[in-house]
């Protein structure tokens, strides 16, 4: 079709037909194309932009483009016939506020340039040859702006021929095969190129290295740093609607934090909606705490665990009229395992006698509340052995969802391997035998004995195990 388009001066009108013109002339005199069935269309031919446009996204006989599928079709064009935007123009335009209609569909779609190239098939009959209905497209090759290259379809390989049938009267089907036919790379070549990109990464690493730096601050020997991004995630099952929550971190002995570390907080407040049974209230306020545990002397050796950094919060809530309500307390202890922790503590709040304290909290807010938020767990005030709440009177409430990644950092880690699988967790690292160890030696010692006993049991004889059943 081409051949005979082009052969004609008179239907030449851009300087890629001249060339055309200019090459089908020099195969004439050179004795015609040897292959008359198959050809190519270019990045600039008419069929690429026909193609585009008649391209179907279904398979429905009176499918309508929508405005999407025709702008994606016209994207290279539209990229090439795009004039150059002054620099000026362009930085007082970054952010358009009031965007048109028209603005918001011109800039709906990735415009990338792409340079398109089809290998065509002329599957006409013998001597019917040059027909444009007999035309269909065998491989479609695309290269983008980042230097992508793309195949459609994909090379054959072990795979079966791709099959075209022709809805004609001998019903023709035709197949074919793909294949990638570029030359090797010679290993000369193919080592210059891994020895660039060698380099190359060595010099993004170095890089990397220098933004990130190497000084890293060690804790000291007997130290233990705990560094936890927290996350109050949600609240759940409560009264009243409105809820926010008030939390803060009591420190043990021998745990200590930064001047500028902020042990408390207070999350917005946030309107619940029903999840199932449940009014859930999304509050996914994120905290983060950093913490020091340092043992007195590292050449003695605790027997004890040491306690754990402790969460304390109360959850309440506001309603319309500024009016605030205790809705549960609880408490949360730390995870002494580093790793990412999904954690639902229920709470429970304080109940008055008789009905005149639930009528005040409801007509006019406020309720019994702890003035120790510790005497939620064991008060810090609180010296004897027993501690009694005989009378207190609490009501179960609601629960509090928790998401808490923890990270440890001590030179205790820096133990062999051995040394490590017997440690069951920091704690033991730092406090030597205490008491975890303690028992899981015991366990240890326990499984021991008991398979020494099965292994002698099974190599008794049966007849002797059936005698002594048989006496008992």
């Amino acid at each position: 079709f081409e051949v005979d388009l082009y052969l004609n001066e008179s239907a030449c009108q851009t300087p890629l037909d001249w060339q055309y013109h200019e090459e089908i002339q020099k195969l004439e005199k050179a004795g015609g194309r040897k292959n008359c069935r198959i050809f190519t269309y270019t990045d600039h031919d008419r069929f690429t932009n026909l193609e585009e446009l008649c391209q179907k996204v279904t398979d429905l006989d009176h499918e309508v483009p929508s405005y999407l599928v025709e702008r994606m079709a016209n994207v290279r064009r539209r990229r090439q016939d795009r004039r150059p935007v002054e620099a000026s123009s362009l930085k007082s335009k970054i952010i358009t506020w009031e965007p048109s209609e028209e603005f918001i569909k011109n800039n709906h779609v990735i415009n990338t340039p792409v340079q398109t190239m089809y290998i065509m098939g002329d599957l006409g009959p013998y001597g019917k040859l040059g027909h444009r209905e007999y035309e269909n497209v065998l491989c479609t090759i695309k290269v983008d702006g980042n230097g992508v290259i793309t195949v459609k379809p994909d090379f054959t390989g072990t795979k079966g021929p791709y099959r075209i049938e022709l809805d004609g009267e001998k019903r023709e089907v035709w197949e074919y095969t793909i294949e990638n036919a570029s030359a090797q790379v010679q290993p000369e070549e193919e080592e210059r190129e891994q020895r660039v990109f060698r380099d190359l990464y060595g010099r993004h690493r170095d890089y990397l290295s220098e933004l990130v730096g190497s000084d890293f601050e060690m804790p000291l020997p007997g130290t233990l740093r705990l560094f936890m991004n927290g996350e109050i995630v949600s609240a759940q099952g409560y009264e009243y609607d409105n809820l926010y929550v008030h939390f803060f971190l009591e420190l043990p002995n021998q745990w200590s934090s930064s001047p500028f570390q902020q042990l408390s907080g207070v999350t917005q407040i946030c309107a619940t909606k029903t999840v199932g049974w449940d009014n859930v209230a999304y509050f996914c306020y994120p905290f983060t705490v950093e913490m020091f545990y340092t043992q007195e002397d590292e050449g003695v050796f605790i027997s004890f665990l040491p306690q754990w950094p402790v969460l304390y919060f109360e959850v309440l809530s506001l309603d319309f009229w500024q009016r605030y309500r205790v809705e549960g307390y609880g408490s949360l202890v730390l995870p002494a395992c580093p790793g990412v922790h999904m954690l639902t503590i229920p709470t429970w709040r304080p109940v008055g006698l008789g009905t005149v304290a639930e009528m005040r909290r409801f007509f006019i807010g406020g309720s019994p509340e702890l003035e120790d938020l510790t005497y939620i767990r064991i008060p810090s005030t609180f010296k004897g052995k027993r501690l009694s709440r005989f009378g207190f009177r609490t009501e179960t409430t609601g629960s509090v969802t928790f998401r808490l990644c923890c990270l440890q950092q001590s030179k205790a880690f820096l133990e062999n391997s051995a040394l490590r699988q017997r440690m069951q967790s920091v704690l033991d690292r730092l406090g030597g035998f205490s008491q975890q160890s303690s028992v899981y030696n015991v366990l240890e010692a326990f499984q021991r004995a008991r398979r020494r006993m099965q292994e002698a049991r099974e190599s008794l004889p049966q007849d002797l195990i059936n005698t002594s059943a048989s006496a008992v």
